[in-house]
This record gives C-alpha cells, structure tokens and sequence, in this order.
C-alpha cells in the first residue's frame, strides 16, 4: 500500500513532467489548487500566485465583427443584425460607438457654407375634420 507521502510526492511529479510553470515567476514548484468555472486550478509554491493553466479568449472574431459593422452601415438594425449572426445587440451597438470615435468630428461652425440648395417639396399632413352627429330619433 502507498503511503499518503509517497501519493503527494507522485502528484507532485507528475504535474512537473507537464512542464508547467508559473506564468508570475516561472517557477516550476507548482501544486493543484481545486477548481475554477470548471477548470483545473493550480498555485505556486514560491510566489503563491493562482493561475489556470489555459486561458480560452472570449469574444467575437474580427470577421464577425466587421461583417456587423456593415451591415449597421447599410441599413440594418441592431436586433436585426442581433438575428441575423447571433451578436447579441448591445454588443453591436458597443462596437459602432467604438468605431464612432475614431471618426473625426463634425465640420466646425465656420466651415459650413452659408449658401444651400433645397428642393420645393409641400406635403399635406393633417386629416379633414368629420363632423359626428348623433341621432337622438
């Protein structure tokens, strides 16, 4: 039968036979630590730093990204876009005001011309009134 010890020091090498080190100090006295969002959490011995040892990126790719941005450019709303390929819609609208402020500014009051063109257009909006009369026979 093996000893507790003897179980910890084969643990031990074990996880040195990954090559695993701290990503603080390098340093590869490492030990198991429990678990995080599923993950397999480890320590270091010398510098007490916790890490994970992969890291997944989260996020969007740059494709997905831009294929929003353009659809928002040409016409499409936000929830449509969201139906479309799955972005949620707050993080589209995050997206187009970062884009937003690499934009430059609007023209300054002095570099708008004083002289425009408009066109003559006159449309009709309101409704004719209708009397309602009620036939008290």
């Amino acid at each position: 039968m093996i000893s507790p010890d003897e179980l910890a020091t084969k643990r031990i090498s074990a996880l040195h036979n990954r090559k695993m080190k701290c990503p603080q100090c390098e340093s590869s006295q490492i030990s198991k630590n429990g678990h995080r969002h599923g993950k397999q959490n480890y320590i270091c011995r010398d510098c007490r730093k916790q890490f994970v040892a992969f890291y997944a990126l989260k996020g969007y790719s740059d494709n997905i990204k831009r294929q929003c941005l353009e659809m928002y450019v040409n016409g499409m709303g936000f929830r449509g876009i969201e139906r479309v390929t799955g972005v949620h819609h707050t993080t589209i609208i995050y997206w187009v005001k970062q884009v937003a402020t690499s934009l430059p500014d609007a023209p300054e009051y002095s570099e708008i011309p004083e002289v425009a063109q408009l066109d003559e257009l006159e449309t009709f909006v309101a409704k004719k009134k209708q009397d309602l009369v009620v036939d008290s026979s």
